[in-house]
């Protein structure tokens, strides 16, 4: 977080009052009022209007945006911090483990912001908290989008949103204009008038012009605060009254032309020095003493900054201090253009030592985008590598994706962390050849660092570096897995524990992982429960409380398979309430698997407020192994609502955002379809689906294939063929399930039951007094491990309802418990 990215600017002594546009902000304190828009083109005097109004103001909440910014985390966690400066402090516990990932909000969390602003208001009903986001155009990210407009839809009557942007944002905006919720600033607004013009140029800006040459530069420049100020800037050094003339008729056009023409004449009048510290120093998105005398090679960055503050020079004061500063964007573009344009070969070293102020102030993130910025692939590389541990931990992927895509080829495959970093971005893009050969350069590289100390020498020294050896098996483990290929996998997983040490935790834990996935594939769920859970206790020690979450979910899709979805939810939802840091990626996979459970009980309104919240949580514009499960869980909600076009095209985006590698494709995407498409009664499409993959009711049966097993079941079931074979299909997976897989049992029972009553079988009239539909249904469920609630849940029965059906079910077979009614119904074929 960066934090003079949340002072607000100083308010500037001399500023041209604008009652007017005062009058019409006051109206952003009314009681309802949601948003105050000022949106303008660049150079118009956006942030300074409002900087200077909410001066009088007491609980104000700034941010000034930019592009790094489209970043949920980053966004979100100096949106955080801007509340919590304005007397929010927001109460981790509240969140439900769901605000940030570095503070990343989401559906919760805005919830979250607006009970506490409520609880907070009670205690001070005269209050009124402004929070201000400065530069909104450079937010591109859908997601953000969503969680602003459900504030600004849901905050409480004493928060308001103030927005400066050159570009309308995509909110509702017509509703709040209709609602009288919205104040709207636009350019027409912000221009100067005659009278604010006269005032700027001659009383703030010292210019003695005449009212025709105020009016003629109004006229010119339309009054565009920009232009006036260059042009004021030009007009101070100008003493002749013929030169002032000249000037003022000397441009026209559109305002590109006015800047180029402006700022060519402000750098012409400044000194050498002054203009060369503004060149030299336009490289930065942000100004300090020190940080421009690294750059420039002087002493006196802070006196510089001050004159130019004062001198009213286009730059913005970022702190109350005035230790930190930024150009004007206008001014920033035009003076790096003239940079590229004068001194191309200067700009090289100006980002070196820009990176080397960085680094030796541990701001990573600035030092890599220089080091690219200068070419110096070297400097980079070395920088990614020492802050690679770091930026793992807090799963910044798309950061990481960002340093290491301008690497060239040759600096990434002499370093044996770039190459196992680079075969992971391979994997995350579905390229599992490529990543190969990445992992085969890791090794070479290994071996070369072997040979070569002088090689070894330039790699940073880092717990990466050390375990690089171990985490190219994990990772070939992981290529193992993503193909299928489960020997392969318990292989390379060995190999990588075999090396790792015991303080390793973060490779112990992903072998070990790999080790409990390859025992679930084998269908081993007690062998995969207890390796898995070791594995998420290895990951908690390594402080990769992100990947521990993500394996959370997993480990509930093990309990499921064990039959006891209770015991899922209850890890579920622990870890959501246990969590003392918000992770949203994984909570949000924490939630589509609550959503999955709900399902299964036919709670749909429970499962649609579940993946509500994980829409807004979940980091689509990053990467995460589960993203496309979202849909899939969604594509069977609206099947359950039987809108059978909104769920193919639900599993439509999660085949393009699904992407082979960490986790077991145990349910493939082909064979969900195939299930919406059985539901649909689109028998022929089903049918060409199991031609396709060669589906037959002679497979060998495993764990792996059960998923598509079982759909193939369903489809003979439908067509009515097969049916002896199918049985023959569903006495294999019974035997392979069973004594381990009570939650496959489940689903293969039922569809054995189905299969025999269409062959004729089981003669239930051989009993006195035969079971219903019903009976046989509940009997089923008294056999898994279901509790009495939760079945009556899944049949949406009252508990009382259920001991009358299982009191039948008792008199009917003779018995008098579960268990012997289980057996019973066994004997008989029931089950």
């Amino acid at each position: 977080m960066v934090a003079t990215k949340l002072f607000t600017p100083a308010r500037r002594v001399g500023v041209v009052a604008r009652p007017r546009l005062r009058a019409r902000l006051e109206g952003t304190l009314a009681r309802g009022h949601r948003l105050t828009l000022v949106s303008a083109p660049a150079g118009f005097g956006k942030t300074t209007l409002l900087s200077d109004w909410v001066a009088g103001q007491e609980l104000v909440g700034w941010v000034s945006l930019d592009e790094a910014d489209n970043a949920l985390p980053r966004f979100f966690a100096h949106v955080w911090a801007a509340l919590a400066g304005i007397g929010l402090e927001l109460d981790p516990a509240a969140l439900d483990a769901a605000a940030l990932d570095a503070a990343v909000p989401t559906s919760a969390t805005v919830t979250a912001v607006v009970n506490e602003i409520v609880r907070a208001g009670q205690e001070r009903p005269d209050s009124h908290w402004l929070l201000v986001l400065d530069d909104y155009h450079v937010i591109e990210t859908p997601e953000i989008h969503e969680a602003m407009a459900f504030l600004l839809d849901h905050a409480p009557d004493q928060l308001h949103l103030l927005v400066t942007t050159r570009s309308d944002p995509p909110f509702a905006l017509s509703r709040l204009r209709s609602r009288g919720q919205l104040i709207e600033v636009r350019a027409a607004d912000l221009r100067f008038e005659s009278a604010e013009a006269r005032e700027f140029l001659n009383e703030l800006m010292g210019l003695e012009l005449t009212e025709t040459d105020v009016q003629a530069l109004e006229e010119r420049t339309e009054g565009w605060i920009a232009g006036l100020q260059l042009a004021a800037l030009s007009l101070r050094g100008m003493s002749e009254r013929g030169d002032v003339v000249d000037f003022i008729g000397a441009f026209t056009g559109s305002h590109r032309f006015v800047i180029d023409y402006l700022v060519d004449e402000v750098l012409a009048r400044q000194t050498a020095d002054v203009r060369a510290f503004l060149l030299r120093t336009a490289i930065l998105d942000r100004l300090t003493g020190s940080l421009c005398d690294a750059v420039t090679g002087g002493t006196d960055g802070s006196r510089q900054l001050d004159e130019l503050d004062r001198g009213n020079v286009f730059v913005v004061p970022l702190d109350a201090e005035r230790s930190w500063y930024r150009y004007h964007h206008l001014f920033g573009d035009v003076l790096r253009a003239r940079l590229t344009a004068e001194q191309p070969e200067q700009v090289p070293a100006l980002h070196r030592a820009a990176t080397a102020w960085y680094a030796e102030h541990e701001l990573m993130g600035d030092a890599v985008r220089h080091a690219l910025a200068a070419g110096d692939h070297d400097r980079a590389a070395y920088l990614i590598e020492a802050a690679l541990p770091a930026q793992r931990r807090a799963r910044q992927d798309n950061v990481l994706l960002g340093w290491i895509r301008p690497l060239p080829d040759s600096v990434v495959k002499r370093s044996p962390v770039l190459s196992i970093l680079a075969g992971w971005s391979l994997m995350m893009a579905g390229d599992l050849d490529g990543m190969e050969r990445r992992l085969d350069d890791a090794d070479a590289a290994l071996a070369a660092g072997a040979r070569d100390p002088v090689l070894a020498a330039t790699w940073a020294d880092t717990e990466d570096l050390r375990t690089a050896p171990a985490a190219v098996w994990v990772y070939r483990a992981a290529l193992a897995q993503a193909r299928g290929d489960v020997p392969a996998t318990v292989l390379h997983a060995r190999r990588a524990w075999d090396l790792a040490e015991t303080e390793d935790h973060f490779v112990r834990g992903a072998a070990g992982g790999y080790l409990g996935l390859a025992a679930w594939a084998a269908g081993d769920v007690e062998q995969a429960l207890s390796t898995f859970g070791a594995a998420v206790r290895s990951l908690h020690a390594a402080g990769n409380l992100t990947d521990e979450l993500d394996c959370t979910v997993v480990l509930g899709d093990m309990w499921r398979t064990a039959g006891r979805p209770d015991r899922a939810r209850r890890l579920y939802e622990q870890a959501l309430a246990g969590v003392s840091e918000p992770y949203p990626r994984a909570t949000a996979d924490l939630h589509v698997g609550l959503a999955e459970l709900d399902l299964e009980l036919g709670d749909l309104v429970s499962a649609e407020a579940h993946l509500e919240t994980a829409k807004v949580l979940a980091e689509r514009g990053s990467i995460t192994e589960n993203r496309h499960r979202w849909y899939v869980v969604m594509a069977q909600v609206r099947v359950l609502a039987e809108d059978y076009p909104s769920a193919r095209q639900l599993l439509d985006r999660a085949e393009e955002l699904y992407r082979p590698g960490f986790y077991l494709d145990l349910r493939p995407l082909a064979a969900i379809r195939a299930r919406v498409e059985l539901a649909a009664g689109d028998l022929a499409a089903v049918e060409e689906w199991a031609r396709d993959h060669n589906l037959s009711t002679d497979d060998e049966v495993s764990f792996l294939h059960e998923y598509e097993h079982l759909t193939l079941v369903r489809l003979l079931l439908a067509t009515r063929t097969s049916l002896v074979d199918a049985l023959a299909l569903l006495d294999r997976l019974h035997v392979d399930a069973e004594g381990t897989r009570a939650g496959s049992l489940a689903e293969i029972d039922l569809l054995r039951e189905q299969t025999r009553q269409l062959l004729g079988q089981p003669d239930r009239s051989a009993l006195p007094d035969p079971l219903s539909e019903r009976e046989l249904e509940v009997l089923r469920l008294l056999g898994s491990e279901l509790t009495g609630p939760e079945i009556a849940r899944h049949l949406f029965v009252s508990l009382n309802t259920l001991r009358t059906h299982t009191k039948r079910i008792f008199t009917k077979l003779d018995v008098n418990n579960r268990a012997a009614a289980t057996r019973r119904g066994r004997e008989l074929g029931l089950l």
